[in-house]
C-alpha cells in the first residue's frame, strides 16, 4: 500500500523490450535502500523491484499495465515519481493508494497563479470512476484533493513544494496522466449499484 506522497523522482535511463513487456532501468536516490521483490510506485503503478546495479534498479511493466496506464510513453531520459510502499509505523500523511491505476486522463490546462500551480484533467466517465468534491485523487502517484469535481473531469491546486518535487513540474496540456480514483469511493459504488 502507498500514500501518494511521493519520496522523490528517478530517472529512466534505459528501456528494454521483452515480447510484449517493458523493462524500465531507473536511476534513483533510492536504489541503494531497495531490494529485490521490493514493490515501488511509478507514477502511480506498482511495479516489483527484479534488478539492482549501482545506481539504477530495474523493474518490469506487463502488456496490461502499459496499455492502461502511461508507461508505455516514458522514454529514455523522463523523470517518473517514486514512492516505496508505506511502512506499518510509518504516517499516513496521504490516502490510501494501491498502485492500481484505473484509467488514464489528459491534462487540458496548466496555470501559473503566482504562488501555486492550477491542473486541469479529463478523463472518460464512460469506464465509470468519479470524482468527488474535496476528495482524494492519484495523479501519477501524488495524492491530492479534488475541487470543481464534474461528469468527466476535476481540477487540482498544486504548492510549490510538490511543484518542485513531482513530475508536476514537467506537466503539459496534452500529456496523459496516470488515474488512481479513491478507493473507498468505487466500494461504496459497486455497493450501491448491486442494491439497484
Amino acid at each position: 500500500m502507498f500514500t501518494g506522497i511521493v519520496e522523490t523522482t528517478g530517472r529512466v535511463a534505459a528501456i528494454d523490450a521483452e515480447g510484449t513487456n517493458l523493462t524500465f532501468h531507473i536511476d534513483s536516490s533510492l536504489t541503494n535502500e531497495l531490494k529485490i521483490d521490493q514493490s515501488v510506485s511509478h507514477n502511480g503503478v506498482c511495479l516489483t523491484v527484479t534488478g539492482l546495479s549501482g545506481d539504477t534498479y530495474s523493474v518490469t511493466a506487463v502488456d496490461e499495465t502499459l496499455k492502461k496506464t502511461n508507461l508505455g510513453h516514458l522514454a529514455v531520459g523522463d523523470s517518473v515519481n517514486l514512492e516505496r510502499c508505506m511502512p506499518a509505523t510509518g504516517r499516513f500523511d496521504g490516502h490510501i493508494v494501491q498502485g492500481h491505476v484505473d484509467q488514464t486522463g489528459t491534462c487540458v490546462s496548466v496555470q501559473d497563479l503566482n504562488g501555486s500551480w492550477l491542473y486541469d484533467f479529463q478523463y472518460d466517465p464512460g469506464v465509470g470512476n468519479i470524482t468527488v468534491e474535496k476528495g482524494s485523487i492519484c495523479i501519477n502517484g501524488v495524492s491530492l484533493t479534488v475541487f470543481d469535481s464534474h461528469d468527466d473531469g476535476f481540477r487540482v491546486t498544486i504548492i510549490p513544494y510538490t511543484y518542485e518535487h513531482t513530475t508536476f513540474r514537467n506537466l503539459q496540456p496534452g500529456d496523459v496522466v496516470n488515474l488512481e480514483f479513491d478507493v473507498v469511493g468505487k466500494y461504496i459504488k459497486k455497493m450501491l449499484a448491486a442494491y439497484k
